[in-house]
């Protein structure tokens, strides 16, 4: 039998089938892509791949639009006032409460602890105030009002040394107070972490110390304010 020649069995491998090319990963991994984008984005916003070559390679463009409802994202809070707001522990307000009715915090002692909370200056939870200053900051309100009954400068001392005792505030210095910020802040979570850091060095990272002195039972390192005598309904503190 005469061999075939080479030119023919040439033509011959050349007119065989394609066999079929298995899909490489890069090809699946856009299919993913877009159907992921038509669930996030907006589907017309998906670039068409792109030709592909050997020497480059990458999946398609995916732009993603964010209608936010507000124009600006962060003016996120709309609060009363023009000395800014506070974050305020819910269980904390709660346990205000619960002290109140029970006389245990008493009326002046609850106004100094909200007068010098409303003004702490942002991130570093300090208010700036003299006892004088928070007496008349306190009274502002009864000048035109001479019969009316004023809290006294030695009522706001006692006040502060109660408050300090149970943990609310501290001293930081003449004319500074220094809140206890897991209760009451005015600031950001990142400021929030920077004083607390700044607060355990100053008192050696003890765990009972301020401000861990109140909180919830439930809390690692924290205990409920225990008061040995029993409360005075209607105290004037």
């Amino acid at each position: 039998m005469t061999p075939e020649p080479p030119a023919r069995a040439q033509r011959r491998l050349n007119q065989a089938a394609p066999t079929e090319v298995p899909r490489n990963g890069d090809d699946v991994l856009d299919d993913i892509v877009s159907l992921l984008a038509g669930h996030i984005g907006q589907t017309t916003n998906v670039a068409p791949p792109p030709a592909r070559s050997r020497a480059t390679r990458g999946g398609p463009k995916v732009q993603i639009n964010i209608d936010y409802g507000d124009t600006d994202p962060r003016s996120i809070h709309n609060m009363a006032g023009e000395i800014g707001y506070s974050i305020t522990s819910n269980w904390f307000a709660q346990w205000m409460a619960k002290l109140l009715v029970a006389g245990v915090l008493s009326r002046s002692r609850a106004a100094v602890f909200l007068f010098v909370a409303g003004g702490q200056k942002k991130g570093t939870g300090i208010a700036s105030y003299t006892q004088q200053q928070i007496t008349d900051g306190l009274n502002e309100l009864l000048d035109d009002m001479p019969s009316a009954k004023r809290i006294t400068r030695p009522t706001v001392n006692k006040a502060v040394k109660t408050l300090i005792e149970w943990g609310w505030l501290e001293s930081a210095g003449y004319g500074r107070i220094r809140l206890n910020v897991t209760l009451w802040f005015a600031g950001n979570s990142g400021e929030q972490r920077n004083v607390l850091e700044e607060i355990a060095s100053d008192h050696g990272d003890e765990p009972e110390a301020f401000p861990h002195k109140v909180g919830p039972k439930s809390l690692p390192g924290q205990q409920m304010l225990d008061f040995e005598e029993a409360p005075v309904r209607g105290a004037a503190g």
